[in-house]
C-alpha cells in the first residue's frame, strides 16, 4: 500500500488500467460481492489501476447510490495495492455530487466525463472541469471525446488548474493528440498524464506510444487478463513482434466483432467475462446484449488469443 499522489502512482504503469464491468444479480440489482470479486481478480492479475464505474461499468446506468456502493466495493477489494479512480459525469452540478460519493467511498482519483447532451464551447467546457475539480481534493483526468473535445490551448489551461492531472483521449486524431501534447510541454508543464481512452485501445496503441503516451485503457483485460498483460508487457519492452502477432490474431478480430452492434464496447465486454465463468449479469437499458452467433465468435476468439501466448512461450 503506498500513499503516494495518483499522478505518481500511474506515471509508470505496472500493468494495464482495469475498467471493470459493473456485477448485476438475477434481480438486476447491484451485486457488490460479485463485484469485488471481479475487482479483486483484476488487481491479482496485474492491473496497475482499477477505473470504478466508469463507461465500461456503466456509469450511465447507476443510481448515485448504486455508483457509490460500487466504488466503495472497488476500494475494499483493492486494499490500497492499487489506486481506485471513479467516474464523475452529467452536468456539473451532478458531476459535483458523484465527485462527493466517490470522495466518501475512498476514491484516490477522478475520471471526469463529457457534460450530459450539450455541446458547449471551450470556455464553458474549462470553467465545467475547473469546478468540478475545486469540488472535491481528488486529483481530476478529463475525459476528451463526443461533446468534450479541446483545443491545444483549452488543455494548456485544463493541465494548469488545480486538481486536474490528465487528459483521456476518446477520439483517436493523433494529429489533435500531437498539438495538445507539444503545446502542454511548450507551457513548461511536464507532469501531465495523457491517455489512450479509445475503445480496444491496445489496437492504436502503438500509434500513441509514438506521441509519448504510454498510458491506456484495457476493456479486455476484464475478460482475458493474460493476453491484456501479454500485450502490455509486449509494448512495454519493445516486442513488436508480439505486438503485432496480438494485433492480428486477437485485436483486430476483436474490434471487428465489436462493431458489429452498438453497445458492445460494453455488452461485449461484460459477455466475455461471464464466458470465462464470473456471471456479472446482462448489461442494463438502453444497451441489450450481443447477439447468439457474436458470442460464439467471441469464445472462439478468447480460445484464439490464448493459443497466439502459447504459440510465444
Amino acid at each position: 500500500m503506498t500513499s503516494a499522489p495518483l499522478a505518481a502512482r500511474l506515471s509508470i504503469p505496472s500493468g494495464p488500467l482495469f475498467f471493470p464491468v459493473t456485477a448485476y444479480g438475477p434481480d438486476g440489482a447491484v451485486d457488490p460481492d460479485t463485484y469485488r470479486l471481479h475487482v479483486r481478480r483484476g488487481v491479482e492479475a496485474g492491473a496497475a489501476a482499477v477505473f470504478a464505474c466508469c463507461g465500461t461499468g456503466e456509469f450511465h446506468a447507476l443510481t448515485p447510490e448504486e455508483f457509490q456502493t460500487c466504488v466503495r466495493a472497488a476500494v475494499e477489494a483493492t486494499e490500497g495495492r492499487v489506486p481506485v479512480v471513479a467516474g464523475a459525469g452529467y452536468g456539473t452540478a451532478l458531476a459535483v455530487r458523484y465527485a462527493r460519493l466517490a470522495e466518501d467511498a475512498g476514491a484516490d482519483g477522478l475520471l471526469a466525463m463529457p457534460p450530459y447532451l450539450v455541446k458547449a464551447g471551450q470556455e464553458g467546457l474549462v470553467r465545467h472541469y475547473r469546478e468540478l475539480a475545486a469540488a472535491t481534493p481528488l486529483p481530476v483526468i478529463v475525459y476528451q471525446r463526443d461533446n468534450a473535445v479541446f483545443t491545444p490551448a483549452t488543455v494548456v489551461e485544463l493541465a494548469r488548474a488545480e486538481g486536474i492531472v490528465g487528459l483521456k483521449d476518446g477520439c483517436g486524431d493523433l494529429d489533435l493528440m500531437q498539438r495538445t501534447v507539444s503545446a502542454v510541454r511548450a507551457a513548461g508543464i511536464e507532469d501531465f498524464l495523457y491517455f489512450n481512452g479509445l475503445p480496444t485501445a491496445e489496437l492504436t496503441q502503438p500509434a500513441y506510444r509514438g506521441l509519448g503516451v504510454t498510458l491506456y485503457s484495457s476493456a479486455v483485460f476484464c475478460f482475458a487478463p493474460e493476453i491484456a498483460l501479454a500485450c502490455h508487457t509486449a509494448l512495454r519492452t519493445g516486442d513488436e513482434a508480439g505486438v503485432r502477432r496480438l494485433v492480428d490474431g486477437f485485436y483486430r478480430p476483436f474490434a471487428e466483432l465489436r462493431d458489429r452492434g452498438q453497445g458492445y464496447a460494453v455488452s461485449l465486454v461484460k459477455a466475455g467475462v461471464r464466458l470465462r465463468g464470473l456471471d456479472v449479469g446482462e448489461v442494463r437499458p438502453p444497451l441489450h446484449e450481443p447477439a447468439g452467433d457474436h458470442l460464439e465468435q467471441l469464445a472462439r476468439l478468447i480460445e484464439r488469443g490464448q493459443a497466439l501466448l502459447e504459440e510465444g512461450m
